[in-house]
């Protein structure tokens, strides 16, 4: 969407394809960083977006300590400019603004109900997608250029020459919300159970509550039944004891795979990938929604000329491979990290970095250091690179 509408504001004919009649997705990525509400504001749509309800955060704990106390990890109040938090806003409120800003673009059209089935091909060239209605009507749709913004079951992923490339997950995660309380903590909160790793969201009047278990124990698990999970689910966060009964039903708790891979190439003639489809992210540091925007900034900037005048080509999609590679490896190889160390360790009932000494000097390190506590939080609001929107999709 964000893609969208950058190109519709510069001229470019563009067409939205989206196979559900709404955006309404429960536990979809809702944190806005620093890095997508600055684009907000250069793009004219910050005042729009501070109406939208939302909570917002400004500090990271981790169950890091050598006695698997919360160290704050991230403290995004010590960044320096206006945007030293992150917004906690549902994503359907986002998209719905974005369709909104978009619509107002008479070169730009979105189709609901409508979802890409295949890809058109011409001579080893992308030219477009077949695509299905709600009501079972199909049709074709032509374009100079098909981006692939589909996530991580996207068609593109069944397209060989790709080359998608996984990295193991030592976790999967399970999703549920819990009444939240005015004396509670804030921000975003980190705690342990029995063998799995819970990240609490702060949303305001609840949590989003987020379970990460062992890799592949959903079923087993869900044997054990729901009363035993609650049971260790509170062990790891007794000041909500007393609202675990809030949660009635295994109805209530989505799993969510977990995946971390990306495709080697993220284009081919009339094909680019961006996003999850281009880069599965784990929900470590809650990054991916803002790496799949600053792709699509990215994109746009390359993009538009060639768009305009005609001319796109395979080089003009490789240049935006080329230029967010670096921040997708460097993002996913902090990811891995953060895996082998942290969660992996505390998964198998054992300390962060595999020391507890180890851990208290790293404590102490990140606490004391005033520099060592923005490295991270710099890192989770705008990640490696800062992209800008072109010119030409300003107002």
């Amino acid at each position: 969407m964000v893609l969208g509408l950058l190109l519709a504001r510069a001229g470019v004919e563009v067409t939205v394809l989206e196979k559900h009649g709404d955006f309404l997705r429960d536990f979809r990525g809702d944190t806005v960083h620093p890095s997508t509400l600055s684009l907000l504001e250069d793009i004219g749509l910050a005042e729009r977006f501070a109406r939208l309800p939302q909570r917002r955060v400004s500090s990271v704990q981790l169950p890091i300590g050598p006695d698997r106390s919360l160290v704050t990890v991230g403290n995004l109040a010590a960044l320096h400019g206006t945007y030293n938090y992150i917004a906690m806003v549902p994503q359907w409120d986002l998209l719905d603004l974005l369709a909104d800003e978009a619509g107002k673009e008479p070169s730009f059209r979105l189709r609901m109900d409508t979802g890409a089935t295949s890809f058109l091909m011409d001579r080893g060239r992308v030219t477009g997608v077949r695509y299905r209605t709600a009501d079972g009507r199909t049709g074709e749709l032509r374009a100079t250029l098909t981006v692939a913004c589909d996530g991580r079951g996207s068609l593109a992923r069944a397209l060989p020459e790709l080359g998608l490339e996984g990295f193991p997950c030592p976790m999967d995660a399970w999703w549920f919300r819990l009444p939240r309380s005015e004396d509670d903590p804030s921000g975003l909160v980190g705690g342990l159970g029995d063998r799995f790793f819970t990240a609490l969201i702060d949303r305001g009047d609840y949590w989003q509550c987020a379970a990460l278990i062992p890799k592949g124990t959903d079923a087993e698990r869900r044997a054990e039944g729901l009363e035993r999970f609650m049971t260790r689910f509170t062990q790891a966060v007794p000041w909500l004891a007393d609202r675990a009964g809030s949660v009635t039903s295994w109805d209530e708790v989505k799993l969510l795979d977990v995946r971390l891979d990306r495709l080697r190439r993220w284009h081919r003639p009339g094909l680019l990938c961006i996003g999850d489809a281009a880069h599965a992210m784990s929900p470590v540091f809650g990054i991916g929604i803002n790496l799949a925007v600053q792709d699509a900034v990215a994109a746009a900037r390359h993009l538009v000329r060639p768009l305009r005048e005609g001319t796109v080509g395979l080089h003009d999609v490789r240049r935006v491979q080329l230029r967010r590679w670096p921040t997708t490896v460097a993002t996913q190889g902090l990811q891995r990290l953060a895996h082998a160390q942290v969660i992996e360790p505390l998964l198998a009932g054992r300390t962060a970095f595999g020391d507890p000494r180890r851990a208290q000097r790293l404590t102490e390190l990140v606490t004391e250091s005033r520099w060592l506590n923005r490295v991270p939080a710099y890192f989770i609001g705008y990640g490696a690179l800062r992209e800008r929107p072109p010119k030409e999709s300003l107002r």
